[in-house]
């Protein structure tokens, strides 16, 4: 009986057990602090410096998806926001509160997965992702919607940065159906503009671009393989 599927989100279950990388997987990703992961670098989101530099965002309560070592929720932080910041792997967090307690900034580390958490509705001014959603699969994107919607405030922004369509470092170009006939998401699929456009289609689209390369040493983080969005919750 353990694999009988009752209701819809025993549908989900099984379809992610077909398709989700195991938290084991996360751990062992986040355990080699030394190979070269360009993510791994200890500095924000050009895109996000940049909604704060472009008054978007003021200090308010912040949700993060997917924060793993917490580059960003700290950035958050350290602009005086109120952060909670979630990721699926306990060794990304163990780092991140590293990263934190170096810089003394206070940030909430979540250790959960993204659609087992107990938000109340409208308790965030802002939703952050980079580098969650692709690794999302299909069947799980309209729970993430709906996971942002409760999350938001009314005019509360979503903003996102994902692998870019044949990008350097991820973004399978496959169709959602391929998804299942490969039963893989080929390490992470890839977005375009129109494809973010239609997804978050129930958003006011603020921005869409791709992420500016940063040159190294930097105080900002940016490769020109991500798309980067800025969305308002109506």
């Amino acid at each position: 009986m353990k694999e009988t599927i009752y209701d819809y989100e025993d549908l989900l279950k099984m379809l992610d057990s077909l398709l989700r990388e195991p938290t084991q997987f996360w751990d062992t990703f986040y355990s080699d602090r030394e190979k070269g992961v360009p993510f791994f670098a200890n500095f924000p989101d050009e895109n996000l410096v940049s909604y704060f530099e472009k008054k978007l965002f003021i200090p308010g309560k912040v949700l993060e998806l997917g924060c793993g070592p917490g580059r960003n929720a700290i950035y958050f932080a350290e602009k005086g926001c109120t952060v909670d910041a979630v990721d699926l792997s306990q060794e990304s967090l163990k780092w991140a509160e590293e990263r934190a307690n170096e810089k003394s900034v206070s940030v909430n580390f979540i250790n959960e997965n993204i659609f087992e958490l107990d938000i109340a509705e409208g308790t965030y001014d802002i939703v952050y992702d980079s580098g969650c959603l692709h690794h999302i699969a299909p069947h799980r994107r309209m729970s993430y919607i709906d996971l942002v919607k409760k999350a938001l405030k009314p005019n509360g922004f979503f903003a996102i940065t994902c692998f870019v369509q044949g990008g350097e470092f991820g973004g399978a170009g496959i169709s959602d159906w391929e998804v299942y006939r490969l039963r893989s998401l080929k390490g992470g699929l890839g977005y375009t503009d129109e494809k973010l456009r239609s997804i978050f289609k129930d958003f006011k689209e603020i921005e869409i671009r791709k992420m500016k390369e940063i040159k190294q040493p930097n105080k900002v983080f940016g490769v020109p393989d991500l798309m980067t969005a800025l969305f308002q919750k109506y």
